[in-house]
């Protein structure tokens, strides 16, 4: 049984007034929001299921864009469908086998090429919450162009000793109760990066949190969930200040 990873309907969204601007690049369409000053330094953002275009995934690119960075969220889904609200959740496995978040590599190197090319970008890091957080933890096990990741509640895959070698710093995001991701599996996680990872690493567990909880806009966050929600955008941005 696949649990939902949002509480809300994703169909009854508020239209959230974007800040930034699309662009095409090459053969992906981007949502692009940066700073008033000119800036040398990047990230790019890899949306969750719902895709580049879900308003609470652009609020992200302009929260990081107003921290003094460009700020990217590529459409990796390429054109093809985002899960939505309407979606049975009994087809989301034949549908993530279309939508792999270990296959996100073309698309990467075109928009790191084009945060260097067009916009001067000299450092660029990377985010990612869940498929997207999957997405990191794979890009930062193969792209040495990112200087950091961070890795948000994204499924931890266990397919070989080489998903703990990371290439440079990553910092991993969960939620408490996140019923998507056992804790075990993040014991585990932490127990093989200390055996294989040669660059620095952190994995924060965030009290009484559920899947998804980090893109909340702020008129969406309860009371009790806010403190925490707002530490890890906190954190979030100081990894991406210390090695961006």
């Amino acid at each position: 049984q696949m649990a939902k990873p949002f509480l809300y309907d994703t169909g009854k969204r508020s239209k959230y007034g974007c800040l930034g601007n699309e662009v095409q690049i090459e053969h992906i369409k981007a949502y692009v929001c940066g700073p008033s000053f000119f800036t040398d330094k990047a990230v790019i953002v890899v949306h969750d299921v719902f895709g580049w275009q879900f308003p609470d995934i652009r609020y992200i690119v302009d929260l990081i864009a107003g921290h003094g960075y460009i700020t990217i969220c590529p459409d990796f889904f390429k054109g093809t469908d985002p899960w939505k609200s309407t979606d049975h959740w009994a087809d989301f496995a034949d549908w993530m086998k279309n939508h792999d978040p270990m296959k996100v590599d073309k698309e990467a190197d075109v928009v790191l090429k084009y945060l260097k090319e067009q916009c001067g970008a000299k450092k660029i890091g990377i985010v990612g919450f869940s498929w997207g957080g999957m997405a990191v933890h794979h890009l930062m096990l193969k792209n040495p162009q990112l200087s950091a990741g961070v890795s948000l509640y994204g499924r931890i895959i266990r397919d070989s000793e080489e998903r703990y070698d990371l290439l440079n710093p990553t910092f991993f995001i969960f939620g408490e109760k996140d019923h998507t991701i056992a804790y075990d599996q993040i014991i585990l996680l932490e127990e093989k990066l200390k055996q294989y990872c040669k660059v620095a690493y952190k994995i924060q567990v965030y009290p009484g949190q559920v899947h998804g909880f980090a893109q909340l806009k702020p008129e969406d966050m309860k009371p009790d969930d806010k403190p925490y929600i707002e530490e890890a955008r906190k954190d979030m941005i100081d990894w991406i200040n210390t090695f961006v």
